[in-house]
Order: structure tokens, then C-alpha cells, then sequence
């Protein structure tokens, strides 16, 4: 009998530790990988109506949720002791003690090592219509910006630039676009600029919201719990918020009167979309200020019915125009 309660104990205990590994792999965050899906919804070749490119991009969401948690999971390594004394981050698992670091140092690494070999594959089983335009030799641009994407977010963030002003916010701007791209080179298509330079001021307004968030929350104790906090003020940074915002709504909205990749015909259609995308930047504004939000985008995101509608009425409607007016 004590045998059984024991075996059923261990059981338990794995069974709770995997739960918790499962927390610190921040599978809400995932949603940011979607930019990967941008290249494809935008490509001249309409390749969203091709379901060996659809089932391709999907892979490649895949491996950047597996490096994405893989980041995560080594970035609260880093930071575990500061952690223990914020607010909220401290009931994360590895910072109350309810994960072994050992076992998230394991998988962090275990999916690093799965998720580069895949990518390799990955890329030499696509073939895009018209052959291979490949960025950086043939069929190895994938895997390059998904490596790249782990040294700069994982590295070069978690140990250097995360504790130099505006470079902070700058290298997580990086990450989306790093998204962005991959899902371009993963098809082998052209990505045209003004989608990166909208993704790109779209993830430094995410950026500076999230410090200001940090800001808020920890007061004036807010350089005790991370040193590069002390270089921002609130004043500061709604000065930028208020400069990127304004870009991000001019870029886009050249983006959809100028792109090559939109319809053109009957006029700009795609110019519809852009309330849609000014009342989502004005209600993360609104969750910003008056809900004392920004935190984590997931967070507003999920959790905000208005801005979630937005996003999804969004991207229904860009869809739809791109198939209506391409035909």
C-alpha cells in the first residue's frame, strides 16, 4: 500500500512540475508569433489560398513557439532573484520556487536543439511557385533568421541589451519584425518595407508600453527591481509613445496606398482597413491609461473584447478584399 502512495506521489509531483514547466514556457505569449503569418496574408502570390504554403507557415509558427518559450524560460533564469522581489512576477514558477531551474535549463535547451534541425528541414521541403528566391543561399534563410532571432532574444537581450536604455526597447522591436521575416524567407518570397516598418514601429509602441507598464506597477521602486527603469521616466515615455504612434498610422497607411502586393483597383481598397487599425492603437492607448494596462500584450489582447474584436475584424477584412480584389 505504501508502495502505491508513494508511486501515486511522484506521479503527482511530475505531474505538477510539468504544469508549471508549462507556465514558465508562456504559452499565452505565443500569440506574438503570429507576425509570421504576415508575409503570407500580404504575398503578391496570394499563397494563403495554397494549403502546402498555409501548412508551412503554421510550421514555422510551431518552431518560433519552441524558441520563443525556450527564451522565456532562460530569461527568468536570468533574472529569478530579481523577480522574487516584483509584485507580480515573483508567482512566476522558476522565481517561487515551484520549477527546478534545472529542469527549465534542460528544456530550454532541448528546444532550441529540436527546433534548429526542423527548421533546416522545413525550408528544404518547401518549394514556392516559380522557384527559390532564398535570402542567404539556398533554402537556409529560415533557419538563419530563426537563429539570429535566438542570439538576439535570447542572448543578446537576456545578458546585454536589456540593460541599455532605448537599446531595451529597440532589440524586443527586433524580435517582431525578426517574425515577420522569417515567415517571408520560409516561403522564399519578397516582403515589401512598409510591412516591416509598420511591424517595426507597431513592436517599439508595444515596447514602450510595456516599460511604462513596469514603471506604474513598481513606482519608485521600480530601478531596485531593474536598474534600466531609473533611465525612463513616465514623461519620457509617453513623449515616444506619442512619436511612434503618430509614425505607425502614417506608415501604415501608405503601406496600404503604395504596397505593390495590395490591389490598387478600383482605388487603394486596403485603405479600409486603416480604421481598424487606428481605434486598435487608440483603445491599447485607452487600456494604457485609464486600465493602467500594457504590461503584456497577450494580456490586452485576450482579455479585452473591444480590441480582440478589432484585430479579428481586422485581419477578416484585409482577407477578403486581397480575395475579392485579386482575382
Amino acid at each position: 500500500m505504501s508502495r502505491t502512495v508513494d508511486v501515486e506521489m511522484v506521479q503527482a509531483r511530475g505531474f505538477s512540475m510539468l504544469i508549471e514547466l508549462l507556465r514558465a514556457m508562456r504559452p499565452k505569449e505565443w500569440i506574438k508569433n503570429t507576425f509570421v503569418f504576415a508575409a503570407i496574408v500580404f504575398s503578391q502570390q496570394r499563397l494563403w489560398m495554397q494549403a502546402d504554403a498555409v501548412l508551412t507557415v503554421i510550421a514555422a509558427f510551431i518552431l518560433f513557439c519552441m524558441v520563443a518559450s525556450a527564451i522565456y524560460l532562460l530569461n527568468d533564469l536570468v533574472d529569478m532573484e530579481k523577480d522574487r522581489a516584483h509584485p507580480k512576477k515573483r508567482n512566476r514558477p522558476l522565481a517561487s520556487g515551484r520549477l527546478s531551474p534545472q529542469i527549465a535549463a534542460v528544456t530550454a535547451a532541448a528546444l532550441v536543439i529540436v527546433a534548429t534541425p526542423l527548421s533546416v528541414w522545413l525550408d528544404l521541403t518547401y518549394t514556392p511557385p516559380g522557384g527559390s528566391v532564398a535570402w542567404f543561399g539556398h533554402n537556409y534563410d529560415f533557419p538563419a533568421v530563426l537563429l539570429v532571432y535566438a542570439l538576439v532574444q535570447g542572448v543578446a537581450y537576456s545578458f546585454y541589451f536589456k540593460h541599455v536604455v532605448i537599446m531595451d526597447i529597440f532589440t524586443i522591436a527586433a524580435g517582431f519584425v525578426l517574425r515577420a521575416v522569417a515567415g517571408a524567407m520560409v516561403l522564399d518570397i519578397n516582403i515589401t518595407p512598409w510591412l516591416l516598418i509598420c511591424m517595426g514601429l507597431l513592436a517599439l509602441f508595444l515596447g514602450l508600453a510595456k516599460r511604462r507598464a513596469e514603471i506604474v506597477l513598481l513606482e519608485h521602486g521600480a530601478g531596485a527591481h531593474r536598474r534600466i527603469l531609473d533611465e525612463y521616466s513616465l514623461p519620457l515615455l509617453d513623449q515616444m509613445m506619442s512619436i511612434v504612434t503618430s509614425a505607425t498610422i502614417i506608415a501604415y497607411t501608405l503601406f496600404t496606398a503604395t504596397a505593390e502586393t495590395l490591389p490598387h483597383e478600383p482605388f487603394p481598397v486596403m485603405m479600409i482597413t486603416v480604421p481598424f487599425v487606428v481605434y486598435a492603437i487608440f483603445r491599447y492607448l485607452y487600456l494604457i491609461y485609464k486600465q493602467d494596462g500594457g504590461g503584456s500584450p497577450a494580456d490586452l489582447v485576450l482579455k479585452d473584447t473591444p480590441l480582440a474584436s478589432c484585430i479579428v475584424l481586422w485581419g477578416l477584412t484585409s482577407v477578403a478584399i486581397l480575395a475579392m480584389f485579386s482575382l
